[in-house]
């Protein structure tokens, strides 16, 4: 169903895709947008046990979208060094596939807020960060991507520099 990676030896592991998604601050979440129109939102985010996080508004472009087709794609940058003279980038990224669902239950949809809001203010005390749940809680809606297919990619002169090391 989903495509393999033709640059195989580009490909980045299991373990290196969890922590560019557990490091990664935003990315760019994509959905079938108005009038068949792709409809691709930078957006903050929190990856936990294989399911990725977003906040919302209670409706709008995005979740038009997602009423539309729950089928989505995520892309997390976590690399992108210009290398002028060799007319490329070094790159590292992560694009996963899958399915989007408005959290409905209240419990459900504060443990998510909860967790994006650990991940952006992890130094906040729970009785501060409980107080501005309760405050703002109400006004967003939780969403969770349960993903389908994941793969992570990394230019080939990153893939080169490692070999090299490996040699030493």
């Amino acid at each position: 169903m989903f495509r393999e990676m033709r640059l195989r030896k580009q490909e980045l592991s299991r373990q290196k895709v969890a922590d560019i998604l557990h490091k990664g601050t935003s990315g760019v979440l994509a959905l079938l947008g108005d009038n068949d129109y792709p409809y691709a939102v930078p957006i903050s985010y929190v990856y936990d046990d294989g399911k990725i996080y977003f906040h919302s508004a209670k409706n709008g472009h995005k979740i038009d979208a997602i009423q539309r087709t729950a089928k989505a794609s995520f892309c997390v940058i976590d690399k992108d060094l210009v290398v002028p003279e060799e007319y490329t980038t070094y790159f590292r990224s992560v694009i996963a596939f899958g399915k989007i669902r408005v959290i409905e239950d209240d419990r459900e949809k504060r443990a998510a807020i909860e967790k994006l809001a650990i991940k952006y203010a992890p130094e906040d005390t729970a009785a501060n960060r409980d107080d501005a749940i309760s405050r703002g809680g109400n006004l967003i809606c939780m969403l969770e991507m349960k993903i389908d297919h994941i793969t992570g990619k990394e230019a080939i002169g990153l893939v080169k520099e490692k070999e090299k090391l490996n040699r030493l």
